[in-house]
Parts: C-alpha cells; structure tokens; sequence
C-alpha cells in the first residue's frame, strides 16, 4: 500500500513539474518573442522618424530656395531674375524628390515666367508646357488658366497670332469657372489685343467691352485703365479721333489715381499724337 501510494505521488509531483516546466518554457518563448517584436518595431519606428526628418529637411530647404528665388523675383532686375531663376530650379528639382506636384508646377510656371521675360521664348514654353499638365493633374483650374494665358503671350510676342487666340480662348472659360473676375479682364483684354494686332476692330471692341465691367466690379483700376487705352487704340486707329480722346483722358485719369508716371505719360504721349 504504501509502495503503491509512493508511486502515484511521484507520477503526481512529475505531473505538475512537468506542466509547470512546460508553461515555463512558453512563458520564456513568448517573452522572447514579445521582445524580438518590440526590438523590431522600434528599429521600424526609428527608420520612420530618420525618414520623416528627411522628408522635412528636404521640405524646408525646398520652400526656403522657393523663397528666395521670389523675394529676388520681385526685385526686377536682370540679375535678380537670372539668380532667382537658379534659386526656382534648385528648388524643383527638391519638390520632385519631394513628389509635390503642387509646388513642382509652381516653381515650373515661375521658371517659364523669367525665361519669358528674358526674351528666352522657346524656354518659356518647355517650361510653362510642364507645368500644365501638372496642374491638369491636381485640378487646379486657376492655375491652369493662368499657364494657358501665359503661353497664349509667348506665342503672341513670336508672332503666332491664332496660337495666341487658341491658348487664351482655352483659358478664359477656366477663370469664369473659378470665379476669377479680375483674372477673365485680364485675358479678355489679351484676347482683344490679339484682335487689335491682326485689324478686326469689331472682335476687339467686343472682348474689351467685355473686359471693362469685370474691373470696375472689382475695382481693379489698373486692368481698366489697360481696357481704356486698348479701346482708346481701336478708336485711334480706326479714324475716330473724338472717341479716342474720350477713352484716353478717362484712362488719363486713373493712371494719375494709381500713381502709374510711367503710363500716364505714355497716355499723355497718345493724346499728343492725336491732338
């Protein structure tokens, strides 16, 4: 009997060694485990954080290249244009790396902008033909309408009157669709340039007419006095000498209200020729 009960308390004892034995060695595999995920996780979290320091670099020195190049922009001079020209294109090519399509056909239209008005044209549309598709992509309309204008220029400034009218008549419905009032003056006013360029005086009273009650909505006094003086050159140039007067003083006056010198003279200058 007491043989009997010897053995079946060992078998008791092994049991429970072995079972606790057994949840021991899980308890260690899966403490082991946890911290390998752990381990692991962290080395994910730190190469994340190293990525997302990178990505703010690169972002920061983007937007201060950005920057740069337009305070330089906005100083006007031959030089100042050509150094932010390098400034736009460092920044670009960051904006790429960066995969913001936004700002890459920002710094694309700027670049096309100053190659224009350097006298580069054919440089000025490689750039502006990047920067439209971009703008297709993100939907930006405004933006979109603004590159097309801008082409429409280049293609007016090489002679390509009817390249010109293409570009901006594609323009202007994107600016009425946005709601840009001064933004439709302006190009309705390019498109009525075009027409005074190529001697249909009729087409170009039309858009001019139509140009003049957008600015006076917004009280854009510069783009109505720019409509005045391109009504005042239709009338001009068609023999009507009264109502060219007419619309030259009344643009007279408001390039004195602007503080425009270098307009009003030229204004000035046109009432002398038909006096």
């Amino acid at each position: 009997m007491k043989k009997t009960k010897a053995k079946n308390y060992s078998w008791i004892i092994f049991d429970k060694f072995a079972r606790y034995g057994l949840t021991a060695l899980l308890g260690v595999v899966l403490v082991g485990e946890s911290v390998g995920a752990v381990g692991k996780n962290a080395g994910v979290e730190i190469a994340q954080q190293q990525e997302n320091i990178q990505v703010d670099t690169t972002r920061t020195e983007a937007k201060r290249l950005t920057d740069e190049g337009h305070r330089l922009f906005q100083k006007g001079t031959a030089e100042s244009l050509k150094q932010a020209l390098g400034k736009f294109k460092s920044a670009l090519e960051l904006w790429r790396k960066l995969g913001d399509k936004q700002w890459q056909a920002t710094n694309m239209h700027r670049i096309g902008y100053i190659y224009d008005l350097l006298g580069d044209k054919r440089q000025a549309l490689k750039f502006y033909n990047q920067a439209l598709p971009l703008r297709r992509e993100i939907g930006d309309k405004s933006g979109q309408a603004t590159t097309l204008n801008n082409i429409g220029n280049v293609y007016e400034d090489l002679g390509d009157k009817q390249q010109a009218l293409k570009f901006k008549n594609q323009a202007l419905p994107l600016k009425r669709e946005v709601g840009d009032k001064t933004g439709q003056a302006k190009i309705l006013n390019g498109i009525g340039g075009v027409y005074s360029e190529l001697g249909d005086k009729q087409q170009a009273l039309k858009y001019y007419n139509q140009a003049l009650p957008l600015s006076r909505e917004v009280e854009d006094k510069k783009q109505e006095a720019t409509t005045l003086n391109g009504i005042g050159f239709v009338y001009d140039s068609s023999g009507d000498k009264q109502q060219a007067l007419k619309f030259y003083n009344l643009e007279l006056l408001l390039r004195r209200e602007i503080g425009d010198k270098s307009a009003e003279a030229t204004t000035l200058y046109n009432i002398g020729l038909i006096y």
